[in-house]
């Protein structure tokens, strides 16, 4: 599924509006890639969307890395790398890293890869910016690329038990 509303390119994907009777110009906040999964905001309000796309917030990501991640590449995970960004070399600011446990995510419809092709860990990633393909270019940048990556917070609000595709009303966002 594409995380917007109007598909300018004419692909052969499923669309935010076709999940729920969303108001008339309902935007989503911080949009994720094809490839990505997890929670994605939508508002009205342009104002709410400027704030929590915003540094005050926190965006924590889960992150399937190819091979087993080290501490080193945590500690430069945290500190800030060098990625690519508008054609010039960007430093992500210092964040949040920590290796976790293989969480229970519902298996993707398209299959990353199996066993016979190495060992996988997985990371969460915290951040309070971001740029484009931020994360991937992150983990790539420390010798262990992305492979699955799913964000399960914005702010306090968690993905908790949602499942694909489920829309959930709050009307409160703090």
């Amino acid at each position: 599924m594409i995380s917007q509303f109007i598909n300018p390119a004419k692909r052969k994907k499923k669309l935010l509006g076709e999940l729920y009777p969303f108001p008339q110009g309902t935007m989503a906040i911080g949009r994720l890639d094809v490839a990505s999964e997890g929670l994605l905001l939508l508002t009205t309000d342009g104002k709410v969307s400027a704030e929590i796309r915003s540094n005050k917030y926190e965006k924590e990501y889960y992150v399937q890395v190819d091979g087993i991640i080290t501490e080193e590449a945590i500690k430069e995970l945290k500190m800030g790398v060098e990625i690519g960004f508008n054609g010039k070399k960007y430093i992500t600011k210092p964040g949040k890293a920590f290796i976790i446990k293989t969480p229970k995510f519902p298996m993707r419809s398209q299959k990353i890869r199996d066993e016979r092709h190495g060992p996988t860990s997985w990371v969460s990633i915290i951040i309070t910016e971001g740029k484009f393909r931020q994360v991937r270019k992150m983990t790539a940048a420390v010798g262990f690329p992305t492979l699955r990556l799913v964000r399960v917070r914005i702010g306090e609000i968690n993905l908790l038990n949602l499942k694909v595709g489920e829309v959930k009303e709050i009307t409160n966002f703090s």
